[in-house]
C-alpha cells in the first residue's frame, strides 16, 4: 500500500553501503520507519529529504515489514538547526524524547503538532532550551505522567504558597508542605511558568525569554521526574550536560531580562 504522509524526520541509521533507515514522526500516522534505498548515493534524490529534522512530504510504500521511502518532497530543511551547535544540541534532545516515548504506527494526539512547532520555533531562532522545557514537560503525559499543576495534589487548594512535590507529583500548597519534606519551594511565577510549559501550545506563546537560573530550576525538576518515575535514559542529554559545563564551546550571548 502507498502512503503520502507529511512528517519530520527524527532518526536516520545509515544500512550498507547505500541506504539509510529513517524514521519519521508523521501528521497522519505518527512514527514510521522505513527504508530509503540509494539515500547515501550523493546524486540520490532522497539524500536531502531524509536528513535528520528535515520537514517534508513522503511517500512510502508499506507492507508486512518495514516500509520502503520511494520519494520525498523536502519542505524546510531546518538549516539554521543543522548550522547551530546549541540548536542542534537541543533540537536532537527533542526528537530523542519523542522517538523513545512514542510507539511505530501508533499516532499520539497532540505529538505530530508539538515536534512540528518545536522544530520551527528552533529554526525560527528562539530559545532552544526554553523550547525545550515545552517538550520536556508536555511529553510527561505520552509516557504515562500526569503532572496535577491546576490545584494542590493533597487538599485541592488553589490559592496559597506552593511547592512542587515528586512523591505527590504535582503541587502541594502550604498546607500541605508536611506531607512531603523534600518537596521543593517554588515562587508564583515559577508556578505559572510550569503551568505554561505543560499546558500551553508553543506557537501561542512567542518568543519566551528567561533567565539561565529559572531554566536550570525548571528543568531540574522535570528532569527529576523523568529519572525518577519513568526511569528513561537520553543519550542526548550528556552532550547538553556539556555544553552546560563548557560555555565556551557557544556563542556568547545576551544575558536575558525575564
Amino acid at each position: 500500500m502507498m502512503n503520502k504522509w507529511e512528517g519530520i524526520v527524527i532518526r536516520s541509521i545509515p544500512y550498507g553501503e547505500s541506504n539509510s533507515i529513517v524514521t519519521l514522526y508523521t501528521k497522519e500516522a505518527g512514527k514510521v520507519t522505513a527504508m530509503a534505498r540509494g539515500a547515501k548515493k550523493p546524486r540520490s534524490k532522497l539524500v536531502a529529504v531524509t536528513q535528520l529534522f528535515t520537514y517534508g512530504s513522503y511517500l512510502i510504500r508499506k507492507g508486512r515489514g518495514m516500509g520502503t521511502l520511494e520519494q520525498g518532497e523536502q519542505i524546510n530543511s531546518m538549516r539554521f538547526i543543522r548550522e547551530d551547535l546549541e540548536a542542534m544540541a537541543y533540537t536532537s534532545y527533542i526528537v530523542e524524547i519523542v522517538d523513545r516515548l512514542t510507539e511505530e504506527n501508533e499516532r499520539r494526539q497532540g505529538v505530530y503538532t508539538l515536534l512540528y512547532e518545536a522544530l520551527n520555533a528552533i529554526n525560527e531562532q528562539y530559545d532552544p532550551e526554553a523550547i525545550s522545557l515545552f517538550v520536556e514537560w508536555k511529553m510527561l503525559t505520552v509516557g504515562g505522567i500526569h503532572p496535577i499543576l491546576h490545584e494542590c495534589a493533597h487538599c485541592h487548594a488553589t490559592e496559597g504558597e506552593f511547592a512542587f512535590s515528586f512523591r505527590a507529583i504535582g503541587f502541594i500548597c502550604h498546607r500541605c508542605f508536611h506531607t512531603d519534606k523534600y518537596s521543593v519551594r517554588i515562587t508564583p511565577n515559577q508556578l505559572k511558568l510550569i503551568r505554561t510549559f505543560a499546558t500551553v501550545p508553543i506557537s501561542s506563546v512567542g518568543d519566551l525569554t528567561l533567565k539561565k537560573e529559572t531554566k536550570m530550576f525548571l528543568k531540574k525538576i522535570v528532569r527529576t521526574i523523568y529519572d525518577e518515575q519513568l526511569g528513561v535514559y537520553f543519550k542526548t542529554r550528556a552532550f547538553l550536560d556539556q555544553l552546560e559545563t563548557s560555555p565556551n564551546l557557544l556563542p556568547i550571548k545576551k544575558a536575558p531580562k525575564e
